[in-house]
């Protein structure tokens, strides 16, 4: 008896555990390119194996951003670099500080993050170009780039800005080319084409077999190492940490080029390639049939459920835009110098570009959705206000003192005068605004908001043309079917006279 009270609270245990861990969620963010989408993809089916629900924040752009969304507790998780870690976050100038995987720990300690220990695989910067470029010129190390200053340098936006990236090779190998500034996936596509000569990649990028590129010695040993390994906050769960530790060590560097390879060559999807990993490394479970019990979504079910967070976005962001132009447009217009204020301070936030803006948002109100509707709100706000703006200060004169002369007061003119006659204007004001926030949202996938931006950020990452459509193409619909929507309602409200038809 005692014997089977034993292994009854055991089992009991057991699924209060299970439970336990079913009801948290985890956060997951990943960097926006294909190493960094197929690290958080392995580490979320890994977690899904062990009963944890998993919320992906993928493509949160560069490591700044997701370091800063693991700071404000806006993700619980990503992979990070040991160098980069060292390097970007820490700024420890001492290069050696990256194989320390100790050191590394202090220093985040004080911060509630641990690192973890590492995947297996060191993916180091590398400088590369075209076997057949490097071949002819007899280039075999970085230092000899300094003796050909001719050749075109095209360089991923982060590297162009950290210390372990171009500003630090620059100097100590003196070279003296101007690079550019491109998006790491479309750098490969410039050398395929001719237009570039030299970029930076990571030395298990799929991208150098498929192009036929060369890495050149860092014969000056600049690079750190740059050990990929989970990031995490001390708060996450114990059985996290359990789950995450049984990847440590199972890929090594030929593994996962090979991993990133069929991302880029085969086209399969990251959910495929996470989960046959995980299955060749009998990590999780199959079923009858000898598939993962967590399938992922068909591409149909991702994409719906991109146009319905998509249109989540522009309706709060339209709705609150139309609400706060309206109100400061019916306050202000009687004065013509406030009225111009507040027309140049919506002109003047137009003016900024829309990644800068979620940008300077981020710090504030944090990564996700909050951001990307303050920011689409901002960038409505114009054409509503202008056009308003412009209706009600041109109201006929003579309708004014009629009005006046009839007794009305200032609400009666506004209700039975003013808004009538601006009515056509301002429903072409929001028109406007309704396709503009459309377009913008699909920058709110940088900031982990989702929407239509998601495959276009992951085609951009894979250069993929066939994911950006899928992001592209339903976006212009919208625009489109906006359009029309927005003039049917134009017809029932808006009488044919004051629509300018007869």
């Amino acid at each position: 008896m005692g014997g089977w009270r034993l292994h009854l609270l055991a089992l009991s245990m057991l699924l209060l555990a299970a439970t336990a861990g079913a009801a948290e969620t985890i956060r997951i963010g990943s960097k926006n390119f294909s190493e960094g989408y197929l690290l958080a993809e392995i580490m979320a089916q890994q977690l899904e194996a062990r009963g944890f629900a998993v919320e992906r924040r993928f493509g949160l752009g560069g490591t700044l951003i997701c370091y800063s969304a693991l700071v404000e507790n806006e993700i619980d998780l990503y992979s990070e670099y040991t160098g980069t870690l060292a390097q970007a976050i820490l700024k420890l100038e001492d290069l050696s500080a990256a194989a320390d995987l100790e050191r590394l720990r202090r220093g985040i300690a004080d911060r509630n993050q641990l690192l973890l220990e590492p995947f297996g695989f060191d993916n180091t910067y590398a400088i590369a170009l075209k076997r057949e470029l490097a071949e002819a010129r007899g280039i075999t190390t970085i230092s000899e780039l300094a003796s050909a200053p001719e050749l075109r340098l095209v360089f991923s936006h982060e590297f162009m800005e950290r210390l372990d990236g171009w500003p630090g090779l620059a100097a100590l190998y003196g070279l003296p080319q101007t690079p550019l500034g491109i998006e790491h996936a479309l750098a490969y596509q410039a050398l395929e084409e001719g237009a570039a000569d030299v970029t930076d990649a990571y030395s298990t990028d799929g991208e150098l077999i498929r192009y036929g590129l060369v890495s050149l010695e860092d014969d000056r040993g600049f690079f750190p190492d740059y050990r990929a390994a989970p990031l995490i906050r001390n708060d996450v769960p114990d059985g996290v940490r359990a789950a995450l530790a049984e990847l440590a060590g199972t890929i090594d560097e030929a593994e996962m080029q090979a991993l990133n390879a069929e991302v880029v060559f085969e086209r399969k999807s990251f959910g495929e390639v996470a989960r046959g990993f995980l299955l060749a490394e009998g990590l999780v479970a199959t079923d009858a049939e000898g598939t993962a019990a967590f399938a992922g979504q068909t591409w149909q079910a991702e994409m719906w459920r991109n146009i319905v967070q998509h249109l989540r976005l522009t309706g709060m962001a339209l709705g609150l835009a139309i609400v706060l132009a309206l109100t400061l447009c019916l306050m202000v217009f009687r004065n013509r110098r406030l009225a111009q204020s507040v027309l140049y301070g919506c002109s003047l936030m137009q003016t900024v570009p829309s990644i800068a803006l979620l940008a300077l948002l981020l710090p504030v109100f944090g990564i996700g959705v909050l951001p990307s509707i303050i920011a689409l709100l901002l960038y409505a706000l114009l054409p509503i206000v202008r056009n308003t703006l412009s209706a009600l200060t041109t109201v006929d004169p003579t309708l004014i003192r009629v009005s006046l002369a009839l007794g009305m007061s200032e609400g009666q003119q506004l209700r039975h005068l003013y808004l009538p006659l601006a009515l056509p204007s301002i429903f072409a004001g929001v028109r406007t605004a309704a396709v503009i926030c459309i377009g913008t949202a699909t920058l709110a996938a940088f900031v982990g908001a989702g929407g239509l931006g998601n495959p276009i950020v992951t085609g951009l990452s894979l250069n993929n043309t066939s994911l950006i459509l899928q992001g592209a193409v339903p976006a212009a619909g919208l625009a489109v079917l906006t359009e029309l929507a927005f003039e049917g309602l134009e017809r029932a409200l808006i009488p044919a006279h004051r629509r300018g038809q007869s």
